[in-house]
């Protein structure tokens, strides 16, 4: 475990992590007329697509597939990707992750900054649409929200993370990144900040290869209360003990 600064800020990435999002359907569907569609595999989305700006992404599935003249097609892929997309969100085709959730909320009770840091230009539309329990919307509760950000580079470069952490006034080393994408892991790595893994979809072993300081299956197992700390570690877990067990059986 690296040392880490006490911890400020949390930047979450949307799609994948917050929200169990349709842009991995958008994207599939929308290759029918540049390829089989059924070639773009849940891991090829994770690998060259997930979490990157829309044309980078829509470049890089074209070429992976050795689609003839990738670069001239990618604009039409991206925009056919687009139009579907918004349909699937329009229908109502995606919902909140409740760990997720939970742990937005209880960041915030711990005082910690929040920030949505997404290169989807669709994670607004999304995050507007999730109910809080005492009302109001998920979208509301960020400190910052710079989800769609134009920024001179995509993820793996660190620019939409570094533009959060100003936006917050925080230093990048204060800053938690929560990700589910290897490229995401990547930037955040790549801006100074710690990087909180989600194997909600891929391998735990791509986003540890990619620098994750913790990976996790759920957020529900982040120890919140020590991030001040400096310490990212998941909660320490009573074991539940059968029925008629003495109190101090679970001690060591």
């Amino acid at each position: 475990m690296r040392h880490l600064e006490p911890i400020k800020a949390v930047l979450l990435d949307v799609d994948g992590v917050i929200v169990d999002s349709p842009h991995e359907q958008a994207w599939r569907e929308a290759l029918a007329g540049f390829a089989d569609p059924a070639l773009l595999t849940s891991a090829l989305y994770q690998a060259e697509v997930a979490g990157r700006p829309r044309m980078d992404g829509a470049l890089a599935i074209l070429q992976r597939l050795d689609v003839p003249d990738a670069l001239a097609c990618a604009a039409r892929y991206a925009a056919a990707k687009q139009a579907r997309i918004v349909d699937l969100i329009a229908a109502g085709r995606f919902a909140a992750f409740p760990d997720a959730v939970r742990f937005i909320l209880a960041a915030r009770t711990a005082g910690l900054k929040l920030a949505a840091a997404s290169s989807s230009l669709n994670a607004n539309a999304m995050l507007a649409c999730v109910p809080l329990p005492g009302g109001g919307a998920l979208l509301d509760v960020f400190d910052a929200n710079l989800s769609g950000r134009l920024v001179p580079h995509g993820k793996p470069a660190p620019d939409l993370f570094l533009a959060a952490a100003a936006e917050l006034g925080l230093s990048p080393a204060v800053c938690l990144v929560v990700e589910d994408a290897p490229a995401g892991i990547a930037a955040a790595r790549a801006a100074g900040m710690a990087a909180l893994g989600t194997a909600r979809t891929g391998p735990p072993d791509d986003l540890t290869a990619a620098g994750a300081d913790l990976v996790v299956m759920t957020l529900d197992t982040v120890d919140i209360a020590a991030l001040p700390a400096g310490l990212l570690r998941p909660r320490l877990l009573r074991p539940v003990m059968p029925p008629g067990t003495p109190p101090h059986a679970h001690r060591p």
